[in-house]
């Protein structure tokens, strides 16, 4: 099994600009993709959005990430990564970007939705320090899979802000 190099990227607003690579990438990593101005309503009209790219040295976006925040609470809504370029760290450089825009905005917890069966995924956002707290069933309409709810817990807690300082210095060796 080769090993892949961790990809250097740079984390940046997600722009209008931004949107057909997007869907591309969304089209390619998601069953049920978001309706087609989606990403656009996102963008212009929902003020406690937060969308973010991640792009390589030639501009290009290679994945993409966006939540919520109210009031204290963030709700990660997507993550997603070029087919080609999943297993080079990109969406743990996204899910820290979140984070720490989100305890920037104020935040103190994150949620989000994840399918049992997506254990990339989970595995991720567990090295993250979320945990498993309910389960909603049937949530996804292209095959009736439940939803696995995940909660950070206390992002603002001495533990979970050492634990982002070691995976953050971890992304930068």
């Amino acid at each position: 099994m080769a090993v892949r190099a961790i990809s250097r990227v740079h984390i940046e607003p997600m722009t209008l600009r931004d949107l057909p690579r997007v869907r591309e990438i969304e089209a390619d990593a998601f069953a049920v993709p978001w309706p087609r101005d989606a990403y656009r309503a996102e963008l212009e009209e929902n003020q406690v959005a937060c969308y973010l790219v991640a792009r390589d040295d030639a501009g290009v976006v290679v994945g993409f990430a966006g939540m919520w925040v109210v009031f204290d609470e963030a709700h990660v809504t997507t993550i997603a990564v070029d087919r080609l370029r999943r297993g080079q760290r990109i969406g743990e450089r996204l899910l820290l970007a979140l984070i720490d825009r989100a305890l920037a905005r104020g935040a103190r917890w994150m949620m989000l939705e994840v399918r049992p069966s997506n254990a990339v995924a989970r595995a991720l956002y567990r090295k993250f320090g979320f945990r498993d707290v309910a389960l909603r069933k049937r949530y996804y309409s292209d095959n009736g899979e439940d939803a696995q709810v995940m909660w950070s817990g206390n992002l603002r807690d001495p533990e979970a802000a050492a634990r982002l300082e070691a995976l953050r210095r971890d992304l930068e060796d």
